[in-house]
């Protein structure tokens, strides 16, 4: 008898709260195009399971914070952690940005398949990307110049590449060229014999090669232990520790099937 009782209560627990989530009004998302494809299968996975409405925009990191400090999104998503000044002007709002970290990636660096280049280090490609090194040639690889290709200024996956890679502060050359997306990247350096770039690791396919950074090439092992050093965390921030749906969608990459999209999509889980 208590055994039904306590299985009866459970089922009452669980369809109260799984009715309470469907009755909650549309989440909104707004912000990396890094963490897009892990937003877009978690939300496609949450309105099957819950019926809650969940759009998805990949407007950049930077656009992301704006939202959530305007309150015209639910979650950001960021492939960086908010800057001082966004928190400070969010506090100001009366917005309390609390930092989620859902998976980790490897920030690759890849070039044309047909460079014979296979290792950089990362202070070659910092001259690189400074407009020191121009040419493929004084880093072992056929006389041509190096095209140099970055992301918009908007762009988490841009401050993170400044931050691990090319050294904070330090100016990208002007003659660098800007994609706004990692899609985009990837269809200019694949397309491009002479061409570097950076991307989410999750982007990466046979278009494009990766190259190593300090001799590492980013992999489920060496992004998690570490050794490869071009590794950040990705983010979903919400408004104050979240609750009733916001929660339960938070709480996806905890869970067996949120561990199983996140591999799939070729993000590592924490």
């Amino acid at each position: 008898m208590i055994k039904k009782l306590l299985l009866l209560l459970a089922l009452i627990i669980f369809v109260t709260e799984g009715s309470a989530i469907a009755a909650t009004s549309t989440i909104v998302l707004d912000g990396s195009t890094t963490v897009g494809p892990l937003a877009k299968s978690f939300a496609a996975y949450f309105t099957k399971k819950y019926g809650v409405p969940v759009t998805v925009s990949e407007s950049g990191s930077g656009n992301g914070a704006k939202s959530l400090i305007n309150g015209s999104c639910s979650i950001a998503a960021m492939s960086r952690p908010m800057k001082a000044e966004e928190i400070a002007a969010a506090k100001q709002k009366g917005i309390n940005p609390v930092a989620h970290i859902i998976a980790l990636d490897g920030l690759s660096m890849v070039v044309h398949p047909g460079n014979p280049v296979s290792s950089l280090s990362k202070a070659q490609i910092s001259s690189i990307y400074r407009g020191a090194i121009t040419n493929w040639k004084e880093v072992g690889g056929s006389n041509a110049r190096i095209v140099v290709i970055q992301r918009e200024s908007n762009s988490g996956t841009q401050e993170s590449f400044k931050e691990l890679v090319s050294g904070k502060g330090v100016q990208i050359t002007g003659n660098a060229e800007t994609q706004s997306s990692n899609g985009a990247v990837k269809s200019r350096v694949s397309t491009t014999i002479s061409a570097i770039g950076f991307l989410g690791l999750g982007f990466v396919d046979r278009s494009v090669k990766v190259i190593a950074v300090n001799g590492i090439l980013p992999n489920l092992t060496t992004v998690k232990n570490g050794t490869y050093k071009v590794t950040r965390p990705l983010y979903f921030y919400t408004n104050g520790q979240p609750s009733g749906s916001i929660k339960h969608f938070i709480d996806i990459p905890q869970t067996a099937d949120g561990k199983r999209m996140i591999t799939e999509l070729g993000f590592i889980n924490r």
